[in-house]
């Protein structure tokens, strides 16, 4: 029987589901199991004839809800929410509904009920559909793990999703030997009735199998992210960890190759890590427009180096890649990339990204980007979400093979960068934004700036919240279903088993009363990759003013071009000053803090971590935090 009619659930799919899966299967009217990804274009859209497709559902006590339109363009699908608060993932959206070993939230703590009953109503409800299902990968198709999607036929634009960012398996390539351990099952009515409206993904792990309820239509917490927690549990069981980054493989002018890995918070650059500069209309590089003054300084640099991306968000690395002792090795675990292009605000601000955008080699899905059937899509028209008030989100879903010289081997990572999105700092209104440039971190700072993983000053990818919130350990815990001091451990201890990867620190946004935007990562990754893997000798670096900063560079030349020392050492600025320094840096100890104070009560924390935290605590220098790493 051909998998794609009636029939029964055994006859619908030719790979074993276990039994609760097959009653789905074999009650729906009808089930399409996805063959290729055309045909889920094709249905994302509504079909072949339709150019303008709404996507709502019957829901109890409010009939019918439209949750998104989808537009059909000349280069792709723009899929639109009609509810501003489903345009961005709500960081609280993960809830665990098993008993296992958890720091999140259970589902029946939060709600008041056992997830049991909600679980076989959401089932029942996807029984009573005409359903998509789509065989996938989770993790990189030689290291991961096969899964299955199913939700409602209508919600094409979310499956095409997924497919691209996972790499789905045809129907009829998915035989006997394709035996799925990770469910993803999507039932966007259940938000209004079970979660007060609220994005809500339930994680439901048991011994065989890792259970996802995605009660949204929003595909970051669940088809993005959601995938990323099925990669973390099986990393948590056997002792590693998917980094949270973007890699980048730098080649300088004179053919040296670089790599970096740069981790952090969503909003934290690890997209605009694997981007060009953006250049004025002359050419030069915007250092930075001081919010005080009104200056501008500029950067003349004719040659950048050339990109070859390798990750954009999930860096898998994977224990069978490693080569202890040396430095760490990861690669891709997607196979497509969720791309956030808010800071493409008009043409020409990316020419290479606007290009590809514009004229793919197949059409792309596009997310609060506005769209108009039969035109194109352009990724700087952002849906509004008021009147005069773009949305802070928009996304594009970019498949790898459309990104120029990507990588697709493992790589050796030369160093570890993180990204922090940092507020204007002045005398009159002193914050933590007292980055300078670039900051280079001994390992011990790397691994403890990877457990607080500030989220940082107006995340744009995420609901709204208030000061310096974390991201948690290695800025992915909004994504993991287990323990911190478990991710702690791990954390630990690939630093420790990768001593010739080095770690450096990268504001964006602003340095001091400077709004500077990605260009600090821009310069420092010209910078480092032209230094190569020479270490920094004596009399090239200082101490930072707070010792959680590590050191500072005391000048920075890229192609004879020099980086003003401001730049490089906030306190130098007249805007700012030692006083609103020492204010910032009480800031951020007073966050480090809020954020360690539960490892340092947990008993389970690897003995150097403990001692590690115990330095800060005790308000040590650089040279303690280093001595303590050497030590162990």
């Amino acid at each position: 029987m051909d998998m794609n009619t009636a029939g029964a659930g055994a006859a619908r799919v030719r790979f074993p589901v276990p039994p609760h899966v097959a009653a789905i299967v074999e009650a729906a009217p009808s089930v399409y199991v996805a063959e290729s990804r055309e045909e889920l274009l094709e249905k994302a859209c509504g079909g072949p004839a339709c150019d303008f497709f709404e996507v709502g559902y019957d829901t109890p006590g409010k009939g019918w809800v439209l949750e998104a339109t989808v537009s059909r363009g000349k280069n792709g699908a723009a899929v639109n929410y009609v509810d501003t608060y489903m345009r961005r993932r709500d960081p609280d959206s993960m809830v665990v509904a098993d008993d296992g070993p958890s720091d999140k939230p259970r589902f029946k703590d939060r709600f008041g009920v056992p997830f049991t009953d909600a679980r076989q109503e959401i089932l029942d409800w996807l029984a009573g559909q005409d359903l998509i299902l789509v065989p996938f990968r989770s993790g990189h198709a030689e290291h991961g793990y096969d899964s299955l999607f199913i939700g409602p036929a209508n919600a094409g634009f979310f499956a095409g999703g997924l497919a691209d960012l996972q790499g789905h398996v045809a129907g009829s390539a998915a035989g006997a030997d394709f035996k799925p351990q990770a469910f993803i099952f999507l039932a966007p009515p259940f938000r209004h009735t079970l979660c007060d409206g609220k994005q809500v993904v339930v994680h439901n792990r048991t011994e065989d199998m890792h259970e996802i309820f995605s009660l949204n239509l929003y595909p970051g917490p669940s088809a993005k992210k959601g995938v990323y927690g099925i990669l973390l549990n099986i990393g948590e069981a056997e002792g590693w960890v998917t980094n949270h980054a973007s890699t980048v493989q730098v080649v300088t002018p004179y053919d040296y190759t670089f790599t970096i890995m740069h981790e952090g918070a969503s909003g934290g650059g690890k997209s605009e890590m694997l981007e060009y500069p953006h250049r004025e209309h002359d050419g030069r590089l915007r250092l930075g427009h001081n919010l005080v003054t009104d200056e501008t300084r500029h950067l003349v640099l004719s040659q950048t180096c050339r990109l070859h991306p390798v990750t954009d968000d999930m860096a898998q690395s994977h224990p069978h890649l490693q080569r202890p002792g040396g430095k760490l090795v990861t690669m891709d675990a997607e196979n497509a990339w969720f791309v956030r292009v808010d800071h493409i605000t008009g043409y020409g601000t990316d020419p290479q990204l606007e290009r590809i955008c514009a004229a793919p080699s197949k059409p792309l899905i596009f997310i609060n980007v506005q769209g108009v059937p039969h035109a194109t899509t352009l990724i700087w028209e952002h849906t509004e979400d008021a009147p005069g008030k773009p949305c802070p989100n928009p996304r594009v879903i970019l498949p790898r093979d459309e990104v120029p010289n990507i990588q697709d081997e493992p790589v050796e990572v030369d160093i570890r960068t993180l990204g922090i999105r940092t507020p204007p700092c002045t005398r009159d209104n002193p914050t933590y934004g007292i980055f300078g440039m670039m900051h280079i971190l001994p390992p011990a700072l790397g691994w403890m700036w990877r457990l607080a993983a500030p989220r940082g000053h107006a995340n744009p990818s995420i609901v709204d919240t208030a000061g310096l919130q974390s991201e948690g350990v290695g800025s992915f815990w909004p994504f993991a279903t287990g323990r911190v001091v478990d991710f702690a451990n791990i954390l630990l201890k690939q630093v420790r088993e990768t001593p010739e990867t080095d770690f450096a620190i990268f504001p964006n946004s602003h340095i001091g009363a400077w709004h500077v935007g990605f260009m600090p990562q821009w310069i420092g990754r010209e910078y480092l990759a032209r230094r190569g893997g020479a270490r920094f000798r004596r009399g090239q670096l200082r101490r930072a003013d707070t010792p959680l900063l590590g050191y500072v560079l005391l000048q920075m030349h890229v192609e004879g071009a020099n980086v003003p020392d401001f730049f490089l050492q906030v306190n130098l600025q007249p805007e700012v000053g030692d006083e609103a320094y020492r204010e910032g840096a009480e800031q951020l100890k007073a966050f480090f803090r809020r954020e360690l104070e539960p490892l340092r009560q947990d008993p389970r924390l690897d003995p150097l971590g403990k001692r590690i935290i115990e330095v800060f605590y005790d308000g040590g220098s650089q040279g303690q935090f280093k001595n303590v790493w050497e030590a162990a």
